[in-house]
């Protein structure tokens, strides 16, 4: 009588209905997990990512379904609300385009705009690190993606993972799952990814380059310069109006010194609330089905190839400006205008100091660092417009 008991036991677990593709999803996902508790690779989203994986592939578990998510263009939300489970619903916030313009918010009232303002050849450089961003959309149509594929999978080179999923959840929501997990990946791998590069394509000299003290900006600049930013965007490229606008006034709320309670909700509470449902939705998405395909390591390899591609045209860019201008530009900080905020400047700063230990390049390579959040938003809302 026991035996049997513990017999249908174990035959009603999800030991007996685990197939071998959840089996690899859910190592991914511990792998993933281990790599942002351990290693602290992008912590904050790499983990509600992975928790999300490893949560939608156990057997059983009923937090995701992609068979109500199956027919993109004509879904029922009310059957999601019925029969959907924790994540289907969180989804809603991805496909509706509701989160990554709210943690656009969140990142504006984190943001220091004064470096790009002072420096407005940065914008130059944020935009020429874009460059990989269109590499990866030609290189994944030849690789037989469609069009709106190609350029959903080719934004993983902005560096901007809310901007990835963006982009993502309107042009190839299939492909979501990894599109996210590339574009987190990525970013997290900037100090492993960037560094060659950098010392490859310039030279000592180049890098222990000393340049001039940004001047002073004025509160009046930075009140101005958010509310410019939008309507010059909403004006030029409508379709990127929601990420930039949403970026926009979160640093207005920041800038405007009158707002200070609900900058800092923005900051802190609002954000990590944001940040916690995009991050287990997304993961939710990377069902066996979805992730365990071909497709899926072609868009990892193009991925870091948009990423190696930005931050070599914002380094032959920066080389370029430094020739024709009469004020030295350190090559460096070209390579932070991927947008990985702010790692990249970051990394800028450490790679000069190895040749001059007196440099001080951060505030510098800030300036091409949110121009590059700019950009991003800009490059998707031109690919959204086109191939939307």
């Amino acid at each position: 009588m026991l035996l049997e008991t513990l017999k249908d036991l174990f035959n009603e677990s999800a030991f007996v209905t685990i197939t071998w593709q959840q089996g690899i999803l859910i190592l991914i996902s511990l792998v993933l997990l281990y790599l942002g508790i351990v290693r602290k690779f992008e912590p904050l989203l790499l983990i509600p990512i992975a928790f999300g994986m490893l949560a939608t592939n156990l057997p059983g578990s009923n937090v995701y379904h992609p068979e109500l998510w199956a027919d993109m263009k004509n879904i029922n939300y009310g059957d999601v609300l019925r029969n959907g489970g924790l994540l289907d619903i969180l989804y809603i916030g991805i496909k509706s385009g509701l989160f990554p313009p709210l943690i656009f918010m969140g990142i504006g009232a984190m943001t220091d705009f004064g470096p790009l303002i002072a420096n407005p050849k940065s914008f130059i450089l944020g935009a020429a690190a874009q460059l990989g961003i269109f590499l990866a959309y030609f290189l994944a149509a030849k690789l037989g993606f469609t069009p709106a594929e190609a350029g959903a999978i080719g934004i993983i080179g902005g560096a901007d993972g809310p901007t990835a999923i963006y982009t993502a959840s309107i042009l190839a929501p299939h492909l979501l799952g990894a599109i996210a997990v590339a574009a987190y990946s990525y970013m997290a791998l900037v100090p492993v990814i960037q560094p060659p590069f950098m010392k490859l394509l310039t030279t000592k000299k180049e890098r222990a380059i000393v340049m001039e003290q940004l001047r002073p900006v004025s509160k009046t600049e930075k009140i101005i310069f958010p509310i410019l930013v939008t309507i010059v965007v909403a004006f030029l490229i409508p379709s990127a109006a929601v990420l930039v606008a949403s970026l926009m006034v979160g640093n207005l709320l920041k800038e405007s010194g009158v707002t200070d309670r609900l900058s800092k909700t923005l900051q802190n509470e609002f954000i990590n609330i944001i940040t916690i449902c995009l991050g287990l939705a997304v993961g939710a998405t990377a069902t066996a089905e979805n992730f365990l395909k071909a497709e899926t390591l072609k868009i990892l390899g193009l991925g870091v190839l948009a990423f190696i591609f930005g931050t070599i045209g914002g380094l032959l860019f920066a080389k370029l400006m430094n020739l024709l201008s009469k004020k030295k530009i350190n090559p460096l900080i070209g390579s932070a205008g991927v947008s990985a905020v702010p790692m990249a400047a970051r990394i800028s700063q450490k790679v000069a100091q190895q040749e001059n230990p007196n440099i001080f390049l951060l505030m510098h390579a800030m300036g091409p660092n949110v121009a590059g959040v700019i950009g991003s938003a800009i490059a998707a809302g031109v690919l959204i417009s086109l191939l939307g």
